[in-house]
Formats: structure tokens, sequence, C-alpha cells
């Protein structure tokens, strides 16, 4: 379009030219002439300005530039050509292949010698000061830290290159019961392990007095058994248990002149039982066992109902109802430190029951209900944890005179 302008410009500026031109040799020009020198000149513009607005030489607009980049606010440098040690910071890298090659339940078994070692040196070491860096692909970790930090990443990997991915037995057993008296009689059998989470306690038991506190709580009206007993767990993986079951409920209500009685339902659920997450990791001596052990419980207590006007033509004054979910949640995370050849047990407290089921109304006498409201159930959680060997059976484990007492401990 500029150039077509430039054009009529040019047409115009032309026409003035032989105009002046026709003036400068005659002093005594008609009025008509320089009429028609102006027509000419105007008649010209017009063509070329039509030209450029016909619809198949319209101007486009300039799209927008999406690729300018953002100015940043932050001032960012390219930084130094090496890494800052200030802390004595050392490189290494260490070859996992043994362990890894050996997996092949997940498509990034690395993953998990990361999260053992986030456990044992904690997650904010590698992400504050000093600098730290820790990577890993199928064959090889590699960490930047300080020399210290440097022996707590190999202990880590030594243990799982040791076992070469290793296939462990564990006895798991998940078990409530209505009442905690049981720990009455139980407490002469059982040494206290330190535990971080309110309400929860655990204890560690040689295998002869885990057998007789397993018969006598068998033995109770209210032993209930919630898992497997036996899992084949790789050294360093984690296994999930769980019993869950979906709890559908009305969540909303939308108005539609559509559908009949003119109103639609939305639905919603809600997952609610109990899921228990199970990772053991062996010593490189096999003696002594570190479990995170996670539980997950999410139980319904009961739906409360809202009215909801709904009204339409025919029925000004319909209602419906909707319904919200009242929800407990219970959330235990700890890790666990005791020797093989003994038997770890976790007592979560009194908490909702991790099976799902529905509350049963107190009755009077059989078959005669009381008019109280429902309670949600609450049982007191227990956690067998007991490590066998390939066969199925308790490892044995020797020791010297020598052996220090071991120290338990909570989670790192």
């Amino acid at each position: 379009m500029l150039v077509r302008f430039t054009s009529a410009a040019v047409a115009i500026l032309a026409a003035a030219t032989a105009f002046g031109q026709t003036a400068s040799d005659s002093q005594n020009i008609p009025t008509r002439a320089w009429r028609r020198a102006g027509e000419a000149a105007a008649s010209a513009a017009a063509a070329v300005a039509s030209r450029a607005n016909s619809p198949g030489n319209a101007r486009k607009p300039a799209p927008l530039d999406t690729k300018v980049a953002r100015r940043s606010i932050t001032r960012v440098t390219s930084g130094t050509d090496t890494l800052p040690n200030g802390h004595g910071q050392v490189w290494r890298e260490y070859d996992i292949s043994p362990y890894t090659v050996r997996v092949t339940s997940t498509k990034r078994p690395e993953q998990a010698i990361i999260d053992w070692i986030f456990r044992n040196t904690g997650y904010e070491a590698w992400h504050g000061e000093p600098l730290g860096i820790l990577s890993a692909t199928s064959r090889t970790l590699r960490a930047y830290h300080t020399p210290e930090m440097q022996a707590v990443v190999a202990g880590v990997v030594d243990r799982f290159v040791s076992s070469e991915a290793e296939t462990r037995t564990f006895s798991l057993r998940v078990v409530t019961l209505d009442s905690p008296t049981w720990r009455a009689r139980a407490q002469r059998l059982m040494q206290p392990v330190e535990v971080q989470t309110p309400g929860a306690d655990a204890w560690v038991l040689q295998k002869e007095n885990a057998a007789i506190l397993w018969a006598e709580l068998r033995r109770r009206n209210d032993y209930r058994e919630h898992s497997s007993p036996h899992l084949l767990i790789n050294n360093g993986k984690s296994t999930v248990i769980s019993a869950t079951r979906k709890r559908p409920y009305i969540r909303d209500v939308v108005l539609r002149s559509n559908v009949w009685p003119g109103y639609e339902v939305l639905p919603g659920e809600v997952d609610e039982g109990f899921t228990l997450d199970f990772s053991p990791l062996l010593s490189v001596d096999r003696r002594m066992i570190d479990a995170t052990i996670r539980c997950h419980i999410d139980q319904v207590e009961k739906m409360i109902p809202v009215a909801i006007e709904v009204p339409t033509a025919a029925a000004p004054r319909q209602r419906t109802q909707i319904e919200v979910p009242q929800i407990t949640h219970f959330r235990f995370d700890e890790l666990f430190h005791w020797p093989v050849d003994q038997v770890l047990l976790v007592g979560m407290g009194i908490v909702a029951l991790p099976v799902p089921v529905d509350a049963k109304p107190r009755t009077l006498i059989a078959g005669i209900p009381l008019p109280l409201p429902k309670t949600p159930p609450r049982a007191d959680l227990l956690v067998f944890v007991e490590a066998k060997d390939r066969a199925g059976q308790a490892p044995r484990v020797t020791r010297s005179p020598q052996d220090e007492p071991t120290r338990y401990r909570g989670r790192y």
C-alpha cells in the first residue's frame, strides 16, 4: 500500500510540475487549464487508492511476535566455569548397574536408590548450603557434596549393589482390635522403639515372644486380620497393600430445562479404606533392616444432607437433596531400624477402621436396635513385620559375644 500511495503522490507531483512549467511559459493561463490539471491529478490519486483498497490488495494486520523473550526481572548471570567448593565438596560417580540391571519390575530402578539417600541424608541437604548435586541414570549415580555426605551416599549404594536386587520374603500382617487392653499382658514381651508420630508406639520382639503374643491375640473375639501374610520384595523397593472402595454420593445439582424433573444431579465418589506402603532395605551384612512404613486411612464417617431448591415452571417449590461427606483421615510415616532376626510391631493407636465397613447400630437385645445414631467404627491398628529367608523361614543370625547392644531409633 505504501508503494501505491507513493505512485499517487508522484502523479500529483508530475501534474503540478507540468502545470508549473506551463505557468512559467505563460503568465496568462486560463482558469480552466488550472482546473484541468488539478482534476487530472485527483483522478490519478483516486485510481491508485481504489486499487489499494480492493479486497485482493487489502493490507493484513501484522501477526504478533510470540517468540519475543520476556525481559527477566531477576538479575541473571552466567556464573563461573567451575562448581563452588567452598565446603570441600568433591565429585563422585557410583556404578549402580549390578542392582539396576536385575530389577525388571519398574522402568526407573535407580529412583529407589535416590529415595533412600534422601531418607538417610535429608532432602534439604541437597537443596541448600553447601551446594550439592545428586543425579542418577540407569547405570551411574553422580553426587557432588562434602566428603562426609559422600560417605553416607556410598553406604546406601553399597547396600543396593551388594544385594544385586535380591528378593526377600517378609511377613506383613495388618491387625485390628476393638480394645487396646492387649498391651497389659504383652508389655513384658516387648522392647520399645522410638516413634515420632503422636499416639503411635513401636516395639521389637524375639521370635519366640512374637509367637506367644500372636497366639494370644488370635484368641480374642475382636481380632481381625486385613492383609496377605507373605510378600516378596526386592531389596530397597516398595510394595503396597490396600483395601479401598468407592463411596458414591450426590455432590451437586444443575438446573436443566430439557430434562425431567428440571434438574440434573452431579454424582461424586470418595475412596475410603487403607493403603500401606512398605519399603525395606537390608544392611550389607544382612543383619539389620531399615524400613519405611507409610499408612493412609480415609473413612467416611457420615453423609450430611443439604436441601437445595430446584424450582421449575411446573413445580416452583421443588427441592432436592445433596450430600457433603464427613471424612476422617489418618497419616503415618516412619522409618524403623531393627535386627533381622527379630519382629517389629507397630501400634498406630485407636484410628478409623482400615477396612471400609458400614457402622452397625447398637442393639438392646438381639434384633431390637436402639434409637441411637450410628458411630463410625474405630479400632487399635497393629502391624507385624517379620523378615523371612528365601524358603519362607526366619533367617538365622549368629552373634558374637563382642557385639555391642543395638540402639533402636525412629525415622531419621
